[in-house]
């Protein structure tokens, strides 16, 4: 149960499901996750954890960063049919359409570099 009730949490955010859909393009690191929402570190991170831990997104460091993608192993018969399920939908969403033209142009070291 508490599977479950994790990964609804996960998915009853708006900002999380803006994360999901970004991370269906390629995965990306805190950074550029951040420019694209234009939010805080902590806060896209605090996002992040709760899609990690709902086992919707896995983590791998390369180098300098830790880039994010979608589950390449769903948890769950449930985590697969609700990753299958945003990757079906909302792409008619305006703010989903935005994001994935950012995504397509952000660049994590000129992120860096303008810091």
């Amino acid at each position: 149960m508490k599977t479950t009730t994790k990964l609804f949490k996960a998915l009853s955010d708006e900002t999380r499901l803006r994360i999901l859909k970004m991370l269906e393009a390629r995965p990306l690191c805190v950074c550029e996750i951040q420019h694209v929402l234009k939010g805080s570190q902590p806060n896209v991170s605090h996002h992040l954890k709760t899609l990690s831990e709902a086992g919707l997104v896995e983590s791998k460091k390369d180098g300098l960063w830790i880039d994010y993608r979608l589950s390449d192993k769903p948890a769950t018969p449930l985590h697969a049919a609700a990753l299958s399920l945003v990757k079906k939908s909302l792409d008619g969403e305006q703010v989903i359409k935005k994001d994935r033209t950012l995504v397509k142009s952000v660049n994590r070291i000129e992120i860096t570099l303008r810091k």
